[in-house]
């Protein structure tokens, strides 16, 4: 399924309902939605992103992401529409949960 791009203005308004509570904000970063969570170690990274990984698969939307130690970098992109979609938002805010 191809999701639509979304347009600067609604890019901006979906990022402000996104990051309304967040002490750490997302951010769009080389035009990706992006965060870098820094946990305690690397347990509690690891079991952060078991728990990401499967609200994922749920969704069939995969992130881009990397763990070094105890912080774990998250880029969300819809590949097959090119862009930042709706989806993209919509797995940001199920991992937002996680935390």
């Amino acid at each position: 399924m191809k999701y639509p791009l979304m347009n600067i203005e609604e890019l901006t308004h979906a990022l402000e309902r996104l990051n309304n509570d967040n002490d750490e904000p997302w951010a769009i970063i080389n035009n990706k939605l992006s965060k870098t969570y820094v946990f305690r170690n690397f347990i509690q990274a690891m079991g952060f992103m078991t728990q990401a990984a499967l609200e994922a698969e749920k969704m069939d939307h995969h992130p881009e992401w990397s763990n070094v130690y105890k912080t774990v970098v998250i880029n969300l992109v819809t590949h097959s529409s090119g862009g930042i979609t709706q989806l993209d938002f919509d797995l940001a805010a199920k991992i937002e949960s996680l935390v």
